[in-house]
């Protein structure tokens, strides 16, 4: 017997439910993706969302480095 009240058919996502949009990289700090994939992460074919899934691993969300502290300021200014 199966319990089809229980069974949901949901959207795989990425998403882990930091959502911070990385000024410089534009891309979520949480899950990677961009701004434009969040937005139309719904209306996404299984096939696009799926590779956009496997890009994922291979993206940086935020720049590794520091960027520079005080020093990097006043250079700016």
């Amino acid at each position: 017997m199966t319990d089809e009240v229980w069974k949901r058919a949901e959207i795989e996502s990425p998403c882990i439910k930091i959502c911070v949009i990385h000024p410089e990289t534009r891309l979520c700090t949480g899950c990677a993706r961009s701004i434009d994939e969040i937005g139309s992460w719904s209306r996404m074919s299984h096939d696009e969302r799926r590779a956009i899934m496997e890009e994922l691993p291979n993206r940086s969300a935020a720049p590794k480095g520091r960027r520079g502290g005080r020093s990097a300021r006043l250079k700016r200014s």
